[in-house]
């Protein structure tokens, strides 16, 4: 019968310690040759519904799952299965699996972009826990809200991920974090959508993006300018710009799609197109919510320098490129997982007047490709667009459709960025909480197109 070692008795200290034994009991009676790769994901959990600015369904999740990669004669392969927090009844699974996974093993074919750490590199991080009681922040935002028709979504707890292997290696990471989603309706579909999210709470913040918010609702009340198609001087929110990098982190910054010239800055890669030097993007390792270190052992660098001052820099190479192209590991996936833009000079009190007449675009939906070879983008603008005269929002814009190139959104056109950013959280939460997140500043645009 296990005997657990001795414990705070916290969940978190229960998870690092079940995996750590897990693993090492596990590792121990390998047949020369296998190595044997292991990861542990957990979350636990809170997440509430609102809708007309009352809670409508609460709910806590706590999980943990273990993946096995099982590696012999260049061949590989591997298998999940949930931990209960028995430890003999999920030592037992885990080792039945084990089994399982040894007997496919020779079915399967050579691997020749098997990569996986060799080298022993521990680590073990614990993220401060600043984050609120759930009930305690939502009755601050129902009561900022107050006579307001809000519907959104929290979720806050922490996640961790372990990963361990028959070579010795260790590592743990856990954060704790908050994501809160809404949106403020008028009526039909205007509306205000709103994000709030971090690693410790301050309730006066959110009350003055609730107070902003009550501001523009009332100005959705007056009648809409209807433009014409053709190109306005416009400013793009963090969370509007946030639309479009997903769209460029679709294939943008990987190795594979730059060596297979798939990567819809295929421009800058070949023929040597630049950004506004303004722009420098990074993937910030360190400042995100995902762990230092790849499912296969890899530790990731601090950053990457994707973009600076407008060149382009460096790929992300996961472990199958790496091996494929001979370049070092960077990430666990070649899309960015906290994407950082630098700031710049505009300060955000300062955005209507710097935007003088045009438009201040607060929300985007639908984008796709329209020239993925010249990195072109269409979609369309959703909640809270705003027709500003002379540094002064004077009415709410009709939906309407643009289709502009990143080269000039954050090239030839751009003006300006904000100093100041947004972290703006995944709040997608299938299966798990998701722990992507970019940093993102505001970008002033001149002749910015719109189509219909």
């Amino acid at each position: 019968m296990h005997r657990r070692p001795a414990c705070s008795g916290t969940w978190k200290c229960s998870v690092v310690t079940d995996f750590r034994e897990l693993s090492d009991r596990l590792c121990a009676r390998l047949p020369a040759g296998e190595v044997l790769l292991l990861n542990c994901q957990g979350e636990d959990s809170d997440f509430v519904r609102l809708n007309q600015n009352k809670i409508r369904q609460a709910g806590h999740v706590r999980q943990q799952t273990l993946t096995l990669n099982l590696i012999h004669n260049h061949r590989e392969t591997a298998a999940s299965l949930p931990l209960s927090g028995d430890f003999d009844t999920d030592l037992a699974r885990a080792q039945g699996l084990l089994v399982r996974l040894r007997e496919q093993l020779p079915l399967l074919p050579e691997d020749p972009y098997l990569n996986y750490a060799t080298e022993v590199r521990n680590s073990v991080h614990h993220g401060d826990n600043a984050l609120p009681e759930p009930g305690a922040a939502l009755e601050q935002l129902i009561a900022a809200a107050q006579g307001l028709d809000l519907a959104g979504l929290w979720a806050s707890g922490e996640m961790s991920r372990g990963f361990a292997n028959s070579l010795g290696q260790f590592n743990w990471h856990s954060s704790h974090s908050f994501n809160l989603d809404w949106s403020l309706y008028r009526e039909d579909d205007r509306a205000v959508k709103q994000n709030y999210a971090g690693f410790a709470w301050d309730g006066d913040f959110l009350a003055q993006k609730i107070a902003l918010a009550r501001e523009t609702l009332e100005l959705l009340g007056r009648k809409p300018k209807q433009l014409e198609p053709g190109k306005y001087r416009v400013f793009l929110s963090p969370g509007a710009l946030g639309e479009l990098m997903d769209m460029i982190s679709w294939g943008g910054f990987g190795l594979k799609s730059h060596r297979t010239t798939q990567t819809p800055l295929l421009g800058m890669v070949r023929e040597g197109r630049t950004l506004h030097e303004d722009v420098t993007l990074t993937e910030n390792h360190a400042a995100g919510l995902t762990p230092g270190f790849t499912r296969a052992g890899f530790i990731k660098p601090p950053s990457v320098e994707l973009i600076k001052q407008g060149v382009y820099r460096d790929c992300l190479a996961d472990r199958r490129s790496a091996k494929e192209y001979g370049a070092g590991v960077n990430c666990a996936t070649e899309s960015p997982q906290s994407l950082e833009i630098g700031g710049g000079r505009l300060h955000q009190n300062d955005v209507f007047t710097a935007l003088d007449t045009g438009l201040y675009i607060s929300n985007l939906w639908y984008c796709n490709f329209s020239d993925r070879n010249h990195c072109r983008i269409t979609g369309m603008t959703r909640f809270a667009c705003l027709w500003v005269e002379r540094g002064v929002a004077v009415a709410p814009v009709n939906v309407m459709r643009f289709d502009e190139s990143i080269y000039h959104i954050l090239g030839d056109r751009l003006e300006a960025l904000t100093r100041e950013h947004e972290h703006i959280l995944d709040s997608s939460s299938y299966e798990w909480r998701s722990d992507a997140s970019a940093r993102l500043p505001g970008a002033l645009v001149n002749d910015f197109t719109f189509t219909l």
